[in-house]
């Protein structure tokens, strides 16, 4: 990225599959950023629903500033690394078939952080919000303090929906270990921030509405192998995981709260 350009390319992914019923949301809230300067990648994993009709619909809205390809994968993290080798953007982005960005101005309050804090990385809040319902809050997800302080020990970690990096890390220390199923985000993270000591910045706002009962967080089973691989990744990094366990607590917690809060 070139550090004196205040306008840097944003490569926005959004990886999908038979995601008719949502991603015109997602698309949506990419197409009125006021931000302009972006590149929208759609990585499709072979839909055979009418996702393709839609995105070939939503195309031409976009001027030439979308580029999207259909075929198998290997899962999402897999699709996400294809969508990362299409880019070409300063800095990476990645938002989920079914969430959207929170308002029209979530890419120019972030990119304001990159030039005024001449960071690598940055990330802000997410409302988990109902399927149906996006102004149905159930919970948010942020962090306690407005600085980064080392929190992936506790087993805390940005959502990834919010977390923006310049590509230069990707290009120096990888995308997504498909060694991971469920924590591969947590791992990247951690590889970028913790192991390699690069300067993350938050921004105090909520970027993204992300609809809940997303892969790691569905169920015990899912809470118990994605702390595992979160245990693994902070070894394999060298952090030293010593409140790792506080990770499968705080998910186990939300769980029953969420239920309570259906009931």
């Amino acid at each position: 990225m070139n550090e004196n350009n205040e306008k840097p390319l944003v490569s926005i992914i959004t990886v999908c599959y038979n995601s008719e019923k949502y991603i015109r949301d997602t698309m949506e809230s990419v197409l009125n950023q006021t931000y302009e300067n972006i590149e929208y990648i759609i990585v499709d994993g072979k839909s055979s629903d009418n996702t393709l009709d839609i995105i070939k619909e939503y195309e031409p809205k976009f001027n030439g500033r979308m580029k999207w390809i259909s075929e198998a994968d290997e899962g999402i993290y897999d699709a996400m690394n294809k969508g990362i080798k299409f880019a070409t953007g300063d800095i990476i982005a990645t938002i989920n078939s079914d969430d959207v960005y929170a308002d029209n101005n979530v890419l120019e309050n972030v990119i304001e952080v990159f030039n005024e804090e001449n960071c690598d990385a940055c990330y802000g809040n997410v409302a988990m919000v109902k399927r149906d319902d996006l102004n149905q809050i159930s919970r948010l997800w942020k962090t306690d303090s407005n600085k980064y302080f080392s929190q992936l020990k506790y087993g805390w970690v940005p959502a990834h929906p919010s977390f923006f990096a310049k590509k230069r890390l990707y290009d120096k220390y990888g995308s997504f270990d498909l060694d991971f199923k469920i924590a591969a985000d947590f791992d990247l993270i951690c590889r970028f921030i913790e192991k390699n000591n690069k300067k993350l910045s938050y921004l105090n706002k909520t970027l993204v509405k992300m609809r809940i009962e997303g892969t790691s967080n569905n169920s015990l089973k899912a809470i118990y192998q994605g702390n595992k691989e979160a245990f693994l990744s902070l070894k394999k990094n060298d952090v030293f995981p010593y409140l790792i366990f506080l990770k499968p607590l705080r998910k186990i917690l939300y769980l029953l709260k969420a239920k309570l809060y259906k009931n």
